[in-house]
């Protein structure tokens, strides 16, 4: 039981800093793209690689800090679902270049997002060891 509180208050915390982040950018670059989404997208991705590549290492000696962080807040933060339906419309609305561009971009971007987050968690772990 206690498992599902801390992914339920790391679900909290997520579904916020998702919904902060789409709103300020789209405050910041219009709403012509999908760039709040393929911003947590991209920061969520970022950020599960670093802590993928740090080992887990801080959150392995508290297993409800892992659920709260990667199941909850990373969870919550990221929005595949998002990402696919704002797709599929702007193909419905025959906007295949905003469509196709937001499917590299997430995809691209948010693998190298992966991978440097990876890259910087071992090159923190390696000064921590």
């Amino acid at each position: 039981m206690k498992a599902i509180l801390f992914i339920a208050l790391g679900g909290m915390v997520g579904a916020v800093l998702r919904y902060l982040a789409a709103s300020l950018a789209g405050k910041m670059l219009g709403d012509g793209f999908a760039y709040g989404t393929l911003l947590v997208n991209v920061v969520g991705c970022l950020a599960i690689g670093f802590l993928a590549g740090w080992g887990f290492t801080a959150l392995e000696n508290n297993p409800h800090a892992r659920l709260f962080v990667v199941t909850g807040v990373l969870g919550s933060l990221t929005t595949f679902s998002t990402f696919g339906w704002e797709t599929m419309q702007y193909m419905q609305d025959g906007r295949w270049q905003l469509a196709l561009a937001n499917m590299a971009l997430n995809l691209i971007v948010g693998i190298m997002a992966v991978a440097g987050g990876f890259s910087a968690g071992q090159s923190l772990l390696t000064k921590v060891i």
